[in-house]
């Protein structure tokens, strides 16, 4: 069965949720099945629900980028005439975002456009229960985002009226309400691409993580206890043999991606993070349809904390870059296309000498080679068995048990081929989940758990912690003046 078949609940081609086998051509016509008949096969509900899931492939550009380029680990430099952007990229890594930041005011719709759509879809499956309970599972997906973005958000289950800003605590409480009351009613056995029991108990378990961020009480035990259930699982979850084979372009059959947001090359488009990090002369290196953008670029303290024989390092593109034929690429101005781990200033023109080739790249997520197409065909990875770990890990040693956390940090280490730590501290836990996590969206959201997002860094001198939380966008209180603002805005 090719992987497109894993792929509808997305894409949202409904009548191949039902075939019985990858030959079996014919097309059941919902609309004309009985309304006491739909909604009866777990095919039916999969995909009365696809429209709720395709919403989630926008997380590799709307979530995706803030969260990670106003970290420690991405960065998107000026490159002469490239990525300037109007200061949009700059503003994130600067840390000098305002609510008129026109990406944060995408990232807002991206998210609340998506409730909106599962709010649609709830009425319309409201005869199955179980059906309703995933899509509040799925809403929670966006609630976290919105809690963990702007925290004071509006919370809104019928898309009947503007709705005011709750505070954060109340969205808090209110996403871990939906996802405990849901959680009984959803598949119980792995359901790839959907929103299962131990998918959202692993979602639950990083709302619990963040809990005093979110709340202002922390709830380690619980952070803990659910972990360890999702570990636990009967669905017998399990490190892969590398960090990097999750992310392979044929990634579906990883027995540690607990929830992947499927792609697709040519049916369910949104994979580019090649496209974002490559140089344009790396279009002869994979044999790319299309010349990469040259922008995304790890910062030099990051890649430098990877230690020495660490697998997980080989995620990284750096040095000489050479064509599929084996002759060295060149930039624009003829020179050597190497790229360097360190470089001067974030806002470069062409009379910088490494204005192309600043940063080292990432290929986290396998560069599909000889592809057509500028998006790739890996699924993303949103929820994997590795974090699940690391957080059983950072709430245990929260609790004192620093035997727990040690022996979980380990296991990940171990897989890595590094030295197993024989104490552990809360800087390891933060630097392990780097190394770890690296690229996936996460550290934005470790930074501001472990107190270290406001700390200055290269090319970032802006400490004010008020930029913990992103400003509510002028467009969207001037559409809906009941929004409150976020403070330092």
């Amino acid at each position: 069965m090719k992987k497109y078949i894993y792929k509808v609940l997305s894409v949202g081609v409904f009548a191949s949720l039902a075939l019985s086998s990858c030959t079996d051509l014919t097309e059941p016509v919902y609309d004309s099945i009985p309304a006491d008949q739909f909604l009866k096969t777990d095919a039916q509900i999969a995909a009365a629900l696809g429209p709720a899931y395709g919403g989630l492939r926008g997380i590799t550009w709307d979530w995706f980028n803030p969260s990670e380029a106003s970290s420690d680990e991405l960065i998107v430099p000026t490159r002469g005439g490239d990525w300037f952007d109007g200061g949009d990229w700059l503003a994130y890594s600067r840390h000098t975002w305002t609510p008129q930041h026109g990406p944060i005011n995408g990232m807002w719709g991206f998210i609340f456009g998506n409730i909106s759509q599962v709010n649609q879809l709830i009425p319309v499956v409201a005869s199955n229960q179980k059906a309703v309970d995933e899509l509040r599972a799925v809403r929670a997906i966006y609630y976290f985002m919105a809690v963990d973005a702007f925290g004071n958000v509006p919370i809104v289950t019928d898309n009947k009226s503007s709705a005011a800003t709750k505070t954060r605590a109340e969205v808090y409480a209110f996403i871990v309400s939906e996802l405990t009351s849901a959680i009984p009613n959803l598949p119980s056995g792995k359901a790839y691409s959907r929103m299962t029991q131990d998918a959202a108990k692993a979602l639950l378990a990083k709302v619990y993580l963040n809990a005093g961020v979110y709340s202002g009480t922390t709830q380690w035990q619980k952070a803990y206890d659910t972990a360890d259930q999702v570990i636990k699982s009967s669905n017998n979850w399990s490190l892969a043999s590398s960090t990097l084979s999750n992310f392979i372009v044929q990634n579906q059959g990883s027995n540690e991606n607990i929830f992947a947001i499927p792609f697709d090359s040519f049916k369910a488009g949104g994979m580019n993070f090649q496209m974002r990090t490559l140089h344009y002369a790396n279009q002869q290196t994979y044999g790319l349809g299309n010349s990469p953008w040259n922008g995304f670029c790890t910062l030099a303290d990051f890649y430098n904390s990877f230690e020495s024989g660490d697998l997980r390092g080989a995620m990284w593109i750096k040095g000489q870059q050479y064509a599929a034929s084996g002759a060295k690429l060149k930039d624009a101005k003829g020179a050597d296309l190497a790229f360097v781990a360190d470089w001067d200033k974030d806002q470069m023109t062409d009379a910088d000498a490494v204005y192309q080739v600043a940063g080292i790249r990432s290929q986290k997520y396998e560069i599909q080679k000889n592809n057509p197409n500028g998006d790739q065909s890996n699924d993303y990875v949103f929820l994997r068995l590795a974090d699940v770990i690391l957080m059983r890990a950072e709430a245990a040693f929260r609790l004192g048990n620093t035997a727990q956390a040690l022996t979980d940090i380990n296991a990940i280490r171990t897989r890595s081929g590094v030295a197993a730590l024989t104490s552990v501290t809360a800087d390891d836990i933060l630097a392990e989940r780097g190394r770890e996590l690296a690229w996936e969206g996460w550290r934005r959201n470790d930074l501001i758990r472990f107190g270290k997002f406001s700390t200055a860094r290269k090319f970032m001198t802006v400490t004010d912690k008020t930029r913990e939380l992103f400003p509510i966008p002028q467009p969207r209180r001037d559409a809906n003046p009941l929004l409150t603002q976020n403070p330092g805005y």
